[in-house]
């Protein structure tokens, strides 16, 4: 009878990176993988988890790899640019719940009010949350979530809004001097970036003008943040390839972001609106073929 191998928490944990890295160099493995995405894309699979019953809109395997983010760096807030159902924002507060920490900001550019209902019905996680409707670039959205979280620098920012590389990179400049070192910075749907262009779901992005674009512009900006290859090693399944970054210092005058005009944004490139009530513009009626969010949201 061979005997079971029985594995220290020091040798498990070589085990698994040393896993993870023999994954990541399969690169048939990725391809399979990214072909399920895309196959799965069609019935909406990311959309089929909730949290406290409110719909996430986001892959399991990013979610647990941001609750790890959360664990290993014990942000004091999280503010996450797109709320869709809302399912997020409370899984985020959970974890702020149970280690501690103060609030979840959640910023979209229009919050509707039976989903304001919602969210406020879950006791002290609801307490936890603060919510701005608004386009994420307005200046009185930046000035709004500074008011919230003051001097601290202890920040996870994910994006997830509109997925357009001008919009994208506007949201970094913005949002990362927020970020302090040893905290994380999430670029939301850098898969667009490999996926082809659907019929099903009408977007005004897809490859050459995605989040991945975006964050490679943005990269060469700056050398606060890199790319956490350890998590990116392991996630086969994730919407978010290379997008998990992490802050290697703190922002100080003169560092950081080096300020550059953004290129113009890509023809057929729809701006945010903070109206909720807006007309619909030439050229946006496909967009709610296949919406996904609540009413009036920018579509992830």
């Amino acid at each position: 009878m061979t005997e079971k191998k029985m594995y220290s928490r020091e040798e498990f944990e070589t085990m698994r990176r040393e896993a993870a890295a023999a994954m990541s160099g399969d690169a048939g493995l990725a391809d399979r993988a990214r072909e399920v995405l895309i196959g799965a894309d069609r019935y909406h699979w990311i959309h089929q988890t909730t949290w406290f019953g409110e719909p996430i809109l986001n892959l399991p395997q990013d979610m647990f790899a941001i609750q790890e983010i959360i664990h290993r760096s014990r942000p004091r807030y999280v503010l996450e640019i797109g709320v869709a159902w809302g399912g997020s924002l409370l899984f985020y507060a959970t974890m702020l719940q149970v280690l501690g920490g103060e609030k979840v900001i959640g910023v979209d550019v229009y919050i509707p009010p039976d989903l304001r209902n919602r969210l406020a019905g879950h006791g002290p996680l609801s307490e936890r949350l603060a919510l701005i409707a608004g386009s994420s670039t307005d200046e009185t959205t930046v000035a709004a979530v500074k008011e919230i979280i003051g001097a601290s620098r202890e920040v996870l920012v994910i994006l997830d809004s509109h997925h357009s590389h001008a919009h994208v990179l506007e949201e970094l400049r913005l949002y990362s001097p927020l970020v302090g070192k040893g905290q994380y910075l999430v670029c939301g749907d850098t898969i667009i970036e490999s996926m082809p262009v659907e019929a099903h779901r009408p977007r005004p992005w897809g490859p050459g003008d995605s989040p991945r674009t975006a964050l490679a512009a943005f990269l060469q900006t700056t050398d606060r943040f890199a790319v956490d290859e350890a998590l990116d090693r392991k996630l086969l399944f994730t919407c978010n390839p290379g997008g998990y970054l992490k802050c290697l210092k703190d922002c100080r005058k003169g560092n950081g972001i080096k300020r550059r005009a953004i290129s113009p944004a890509p023809r057929g490139y729809l701006p945010l609106r903070g109206d909720a009530g807006h007309q619909q513009e030439k050229g946006d009626e496909n967009k709610t073929q296949e919406d996904c969010r609540p009413v009036g949201q920018e579509q992830g």
